[in-house]
């Protein structure tokens, strides 16, 4: 894919407010580590991560969204009325429907003749959320779209502090690590057609997506079953039945059954996804460099989906990039899903690493397995 006429015009980021070293995290995880007899410092040994942060409890991840928009949109010329088009990208969401970018648009005050809708892709959301408003201005369908994302790890972390302290197993920690590693914090892009700035910066200029989807199996986040198989099987016919024609007792039901019957879980094959993430990256990343006409060293910086330390060093390592081109924040942000890749840019910016003429690649990566690198002149 390729583009003429698109802007990233502007990044709006919130941090959460809670900060959560790796050792607080441990200290909360001593019962399983004395069963275990896990040696203090695993977290930050194995992962490079020494702290990440958190939203306060029942913190509604649109209100996180709509920080990070309200900025994005304070710092540049555009107004909600010239959106066009308003995704919310994060894999945590406020429930099934309505979108969740319905609540953002409301508390921004966008054009009403807009689209508004939600993507789900893993870590990937936001990015393709960007490639789904640049191909609409390529279009000519809108000017300006803007893409957020808030994400939330305190909910699934706290779960997994007290299912592995109630049930210590190696298994269990090994599954357990890539959950520990998440982080929380809110992101807004705001991709538009280069005409509301004088000074036209960030052009996004292509990029190439790649997928294994043989390994969908490897890192996954959802609901399951805590009853066994042949009652999971025979309970909705009985609340159906249980509920007769009231809607309001049928709505009761299910909400009890979400409550009580299914249980949040969190399960990634680290090693597994390392490997194959590695392969896939690499291929995705010779097609973008032939995609764009870019030789490697021709690329000035580099910012990645912030996963951990070995992540990083391996996936550089492998492409042929020198780290001193890459920005990370995974070391005091950990992995904020689709917030993490945005967020960095925009620190990164922030702290003049990445400078105006920049090539910069925006090399994305996320469950399923997926790939998508994106290359801007910065």
């Amino acid at each position: 894919m390729q583009y003429r006429r698109v802007y990233l015009d502007a990044i709006g980021y919130e941090l959460a407010p809670v900060v959560v070293t790796s050792t607080e995290l441990e200290s909360r995880l001593a019962p399983a580590y004395e069963k275990l007899r896990l040696p203090s410092g695993q977290l930050q040994t194995l992962t490079g991560i020494y702290e990440r942060r958190w939203w306060e409890p029942n913190f509604p991840v649109s209100e996180g969204a709509i920080r990070a928009a309200r900025k994005a949109l304070a710092s540049s010329n555009v107004t909600g009325k010239d959106i066009g088009v308003l995704i919310y990208a994060g894999v945590c969401r406020e429930q099934f429907e309505p979108a969740t970018a319905c609540r953002v648009a409301a508390g921004i005050g966008i054009n009403p003749g807009a689209f508004v809708y939600d993507i789900s892709n893993a870590c990937l959301g936001v990015l393709n959320g960007i490639v789904d408003v640049a191909n609409r201005i390529e279009l000519g369908q809108c000017r300006a779209g803007l893409v957020v994302s808030c994400e939330t790890a305190r909910e699934i972390n706290e779960i997994m502090i007290n299912r592995l302290n109630a049930e210590p197993t190696i298994e269990r920690f090994r599954d357990s690590v890539a959950t520990f590693t998440g982080g929380s914090g809110a992101v807004a892009v705001l991709v538009t057609d280069g005409s509301f700035q004088r000074e036209r910066r960030r052009q996004l200029l292509g990029g190439t997506a790649q997928a294994d989807p043989q390994h969908h199996h490897l890192c996954r986040w959802g609901l399951q079953s805590v009853l066994p198989a042949t009652l999971s099987q025979v309970l909705p016919t009985a609340l159906g039945q249980w509920a007769g024609t009231a809607a309001s007792m049928f709505r009761s039901g299910v909400e009890f059954g979400m409550r009580h019957l299914v249980t949040p879980f969190m399960s990634t094959d680290a090693a597994s996804v390392l490997k194959y993430g590695v392969e896939l990256g690499t291929r995705t990343f010779r097609a973008f460099v032939s995609s764009l006409g870019w030789a490697v060293d021709q690329i000035d910086k580099v910012v990645c989906h912030q996963v951990g330390a070995v992540h990083r060093e391996t996936v550089l390592r492998t492409l042929g990039i020198p780290q001193e081109k890459d920005f990370s924040t995974f070391e005091y942000l950990g992995n904020i899903g689709t917030v993490s890749l945005p967020m960095t840019a925009a620190l990164g910016e922030e702290r003049d690493f990445l400078r105006p003429g920049d090539r910069v690649g925006f090399m994305g990566i996320g469950s399923g397995l997926n790939c998508l690198i994106l290359g801007l002149r910065w």
